[in-house]
């Protein structure tokens, strides 16, 4: 294991140049895990470029809908009444991230949901890229029995005090991230970071004075059923050529890219977007082959091409014609 390798000769090893200069470890908790759900608290540990906390920082957050799973996070319809709005705590969540990498766990979804809420009052969240700890985890090869932030705590001795309250959880995180990236650094591992877009499309439901009492409440990018493909699958993706209309394309895992976006962007270009993985699947884009989900397994025993997401934006820039077309 690399981290046993670490704390030996860590002080003599240099401080690798290109690793960032400051983090800041997030956990959100929300109404939900949908893309319309909101964020009821946030906090946030800074750290320096070699770990040490800074300080930290939380906020409850008033979601403007019922709170969602309370058995969860504790936090009732009353506790979050007088709480501020997300617009309210932006600037303040904002100077927090800002010049920093965004670790979470399970990062993308932390991201995806902060993203929203800057969408929402038509701003842009001051970061640029993020790590998920779990792929931390799998870059060191640490001998976890799961993906959970209970088992990484555990692997280096962190006490969690209160689970799914987000102050604790990040504490916890800040805790376990600190030897995670000292080991990454003493033995010259690349961290795993992607980039943060931000999210710069939402729309407005129609009000429902029942639910609202009549206030317009936003929503990000509302639930909606794609057309069909109009275009027969040409087959399976050839590596070297080009996509073709109609190909029969899944996605799995992390993504720069909101996922939601890439696939409008699939779907804009004429392929067919499939939310499993089949024998008649043409291509699998996945920024982790060796992840070990469903679509990655399957893809090997089928035998189904596999490329990384800049490779595919890349083919998207010039995807063939459907016969016919």
């Amino acid at each position: 294991m690399l981290e046993d390798r670490t704390l030996a000769g860590f002080s003599a090893t240099p401080w690798p140049a290109t690793y960032p200069k400051g983090y800041a470890v997030v956990d959100v908790e929300t109404t939900g895990l949908a893309r319309h759900d909101r964020i009821v608290s946030a906090a946030v540990y800074r750290l320096d470029a070699r770990g040490e906390v800074e300080d930290h920082w939380y906020t409850l957050v008033n979601p403007e809908r019922d709170p969602g799973p309370v058995w969860l996070h504790g936090l009732t319809s009353e506790a979050l009444r007088d709480a501020p709005l997300f617009a309210d705590i932006a600037e303040e969540f904002g100077q927090r991230l800002a010049g920093r990498v965004l670790v979470a766990h399970n990062a993308l979804f932390d991201w995806q949901m902060i993203a929203r809420e800057y969408a929402r009052v038509r701003r842009e969240p001051p970061v640029r890229q993020r790590l998920c700890t779990i792929a931390l985890a799998k870059e060191l090869g640490l001998p976890l029995p799961n993906h959970k932030l209970e088992s990484l705590a555990a692997h280096f001795g962190v006490v969690q005090r209160q689970a799914h309250h987000a102050l604790d959880d990040a504490r916890v995180l800040a805790e376990a991230f600190r030897p995670s990236l000292r080991a990454a650094a003493a033995n010259g591992v690349r961290l795993p970071l992607l980039e943060c877009r931000p999210l710069t499309e939402w729309s407005d439901p129609p009000v429902s004075r029942q639910s609202s009492g009549g206030r317009r409440q936003s929503t990000w990018r509302p639930s909606r059923k794609r057309p069909a493909c109009p275009y027969p699958n040409p087959g399976r993706y050839e590596a070297g050529k080009r996509l073709k209309q109609g190909m029969r394309v899944a996605f799995s895992g992390d993504t720069s890219t909101d996922r939601e976006l890439l696939e409008d962007r699939a779907v804009e270009a004429g392929l067919h977007v499939a939310t499993s993985l089949s024998r008649l699947t043409s291509l699998l884009v996945t920024n982790d082959p060796d992840s070990g989900t469903s679509k990655t397994v399957k893809a090997r025993q089928y035998g189904t091409p596999v490329v990384d997401e800049a490779a595919f934006v890349q083919l998207l820039k010039d995807v063939e014609p459907a016969d016919g077309a």
